[in-house]
């Protein structure tokens, strides 16, 4: 096989592994995971699984409100994960290794304990008063227009001591930062060299597309059809359009400015590309294809969830695949997710067995693929207690299905007290599965039919080939029912990927006479020679098939 070009920049040929700080792995008995945790665990994710790059959640100090996500000191680590020679270190045994590291960054909102916020509700006259979004009331009183936020409720909160309502999208506790203010602006892109200057790699945009609104508040009008605007809708909140308080066209500018500030780091330092990844939760393509910029001199990969809610079916997933490849200009790379700190586990969504077809699926995809933590081995969505619930969204409203702590459970690492993940005396920060014994990285390294083994071995696929890391992508539409098949091609080797979304076994029928070789199936039970006129496929069932290199090429119909 080709190995991948050295041209390809690393974000594009890589996976990249999404890893909640807290709960991979706790070096200190206090039940939290830590950065020394992750330095302890830096063979398993560059020898073990050989990802590309690690994706970390906040870790900043913060007002604890939303699990580092309100922003307390941007350019300082929480306590509770370490400081910043820890980060230099685990930075420096990262690039040892071939690794990369991105960093969450927020620029949507901070704390309401943060310096800035506490200066710009200290008075109206304050300087930095105008760093956050701040409105007067309407004449009876009432909050400046109608704008909702995600936490429930108006998103707006009234200021008694400076007689004005602040804007926050999300809880209270996180006031929206103003990016029409020059001075914001100044300050938050050093905040942005201050963690480049120090190496990183990369930055994760948290909601990338909500850091402007309207100049004129203008109300949001009624949203008649929730169900087709959202892959999860929020009740109260997709009861509107947003089309005032996220997504304005100003938003463009901010990002070609920061990805200016990227590429003159680049330019100082050529062989230390750096990464802008976006978190934009937009399903309209049309909206959503907007943020790699009209020349591509914006984000480098705006996250798809296309497949979050489409991965229940192969007619949905290639709906998504297809749209979205028949939209991005040329040069733009995609960049898919099934999985993360904010949704249910794919193996809790889709079930064991269907859960391996969807490692196949991101594995194999054209794009970035970005595995959460934990979904390598196939860890589920963890029942709390009620008195053992942590995310501050669930307590705000529980028994509301909103708590997202079940997906956010320590990693799995042993059979031993905790799975390994902190020493037997210590509480872990939430609980464990009970089928930790049996599900963890220890056991699933023993087992050669493992998820662990499936995922290995799609990584190392991945990387030995250039068609499978950079080719192109091409979907049969002439297939079963409840099947999904499609190509990725180099200039010297093509692939054939055929997934069964089915409880039954189906027949793909392809050219007469074309022949291939099964290197892996979802079963890891069988390989060799097929004749694709008619593959068969399990229950359940995905195939990697490398095709002959042969004159004439298998029809795409």
């Amino acid at each position: 096989m080709n190995q991948p070009q050295h041209a390809v920049p690393w974000w594009q040929s890589g996976v990249i592994y999404h890893l909640y700080v807290r709960s991979f792995k706790d070096s200190d008995g206090d039940g939290n995971g830590d950065l020394a945790g992750i330095l302890q665990q830096l063979d398993y994710l560059s020898e073990t699984l050989k990802v590309d790059a690690l994706w970390l959640s906040p870790v900043y100090p913060s007002g604890g409100i939303d699990a580092g996500y309100d922003v307390t000191d941007h350019t300082n680590l929480d306590p509770l994960f370490g400081d910043l020679s820890l980060f230099d270190r685990l930075l420096a045994e990262v690039h040892r290794r071939a690794l990369r590291v991105i960093l969450d960054f927020i620029p949507n909102h901070t704390s309401d304990r943060h310096p800035w916020f506490l200066a710009s509700r200290s008075s109206r006259e304050h300087p930095k008063r105008d760093w956050y979004v701040w409105a007067d009331a309407q004449e009876d009183g009432s909050a400046p227009n109608n704008w909702l936020s995600h936490w429930g409720g108006s998103a707006w909160e009234w200021d008694a001591h400076t007689r004005q309502y602040y804007l926050h999208t999300f809880h209270k506790a996180q006031p929206d930062l103003n990016w029409r203010c020059q001075a914001l602006k100044e300050a938050m892109f050093a905040v942005v060299s201050f963690w480049l200057d120090r190496g990183m790699d990369g930055l994760r945009i948290d909601s990338a597309h909500y850091i402007l609104k309207d100049p004129a508040l203008r109300d949001n009008p009624p949203n008649l059809y929730p169900e087709l605007t959202a892959y999860k809708p929020l009740g109260e909140y997709d009861s509107q359009l947003h089309l005032y308080d996220r997504d304005h066209a100003d938003t463009h500018g901010i990002y070609r400015d920061l990805r200016r500030l990227l590429d003159e780091y680049e330019r100082l330092d050529p062989h230390h590309p750096r990464l802008m990844l976006g978190e934009v939760s937009l399903f309209d393509w049309s909206q959503w294809v907007t943020y790699y910029g009209a020349a591509l001199d914006e984000l480098h990969m705006p996250f798809n969830f296309g497949l979050l809610g489409a991965i229940r079916t192969a007619r949905e997933v290639r709906q998504v695949v297809d749209a979205v490849e028949s939209i991005l200009p040329a040069g733009a790379w995609p960049c898919y997710v099934l999985g993360n700190h904010d949704e249910s586990r794919i193996a809790s969504r889709v079930g064991e067995a269907r859960a391996r077809i969807a490692m196949m699926l991101l594995l194999t995809l054209r794009g970035t693929p970005v595995v959460y933590y934990g979904d390598e081995i196939g860890m589920h969505d963890v029942h709390i207690p009620a008195s053992r619930i942590q995310d501050p969204w669930e307590l705000r409203v529980p028994g509301q299905g909103f708590g997202r702590d079940p997906e956010r459970t320590p990693m799995q690492w042993d059979k031993s007290t905790h799975a390994g993940f902190c020493q037997a005396n210590a509480l872990p920060w939430l609980p464990l599965a009970e089928d930790a014994k049996e599900c963890n990285v220890a056991s699933q390294l023993a087992d050669a039919s493992s998820m662990l083994t499936l995922t290995r071995s799609l990584i190392h696929l991945r990387h030995s080939s250039t068609a499978l890391t950079v080719g192109s992508y091409s979907s049969f539409s002439q297939v079963p029912e409840g099947c999904l098949v499609y190509e990725r091609s180099g200039p010297h080797e093509r692939w054939l990927i055929a997934l069964n979304f089915t409880n039954e076994e189906q027949f793909i029928r392809l050219a007469e006479g074309s022949h291939g070789y099964l290197v892996l199936s979802t079963h890891l039970d069988r390989q060799g020679a097929v004749d694709l006129s008619v593959l068969s496929l399990r229950a359940n069932e995905g195939c990697l098939i490398v095709m002959e290199i042969q004159d004439q090429r298998v029809h795409l119909s």
